[in-house]
């Protein structure tokens, strides 16, 4: 009898819990490196403009990665067709060397926030496009990469 109520109360809470996700993708970066040529595109259907989200990175880099940081360039298509460009610098390791992200052995995983309070302005799809900017023909170490917006 003890253990028929314990299931009903993990059901009962599992139900009860609530997700702010709105969308979260990652793309695996084939051949372990990001050639400056490939584009990574993520689609989002928003439909609530009143919310506030944040919006993250998810880096999961080697530990082979050559550099501390990484630049990229994000274009933003909004659902009227309007765009946006802009440059970004995520820090993966600290003035020491030590990397930041979790995880243990060769692989770490960085989930680093890029806009806080975010209002999207309009229903429907939208389109972010990266590019690696680290002007490297050939972004060797970059394992993983993709998005996540939340609700706030």
């Amino acid at each position: 009898m003890k253990l028929f109520f314990f299931i009903i109360t993990i059901v009962i809470l599992l139900v009860s819990c609530s997700s702010n996700g709105v969308f979260e993708q990652n793309k695996v970066i084939k051949n372990g490196y990001w050639n400056q040529n490939d584009i990574l595109n993520f689609n989002v259907e928003i439909s609530d403009t009143n919310t506030l989200h944040n919006f993250y990175i998810n880096i999961r880099n080697s530990t082979d990665y050559k550099f501390s940081n990484i630049y990229f360039f994000i274009e933003t298509y909004f659902p009227d067709g309007s765009f946006f460009r802009d440059t970004v610098e995520c820090i993966l390791a600290d003035i020491d060397g030590r990397w930041l992200g979790k995880g243990l052995g060769k692989i770490k995983e960085n989930q680093i926030l890029l806009k806080k309070n975010v209002k999207f302005p309009q229903k429907g799809l939208y389109e972010f496009k990266f590019e690696q900017a680290m002007r490297v023909e050939n972004l060797i170490g970059v394992e993983d990469f993709g998005i996540k917006i939340e609700k706030q």
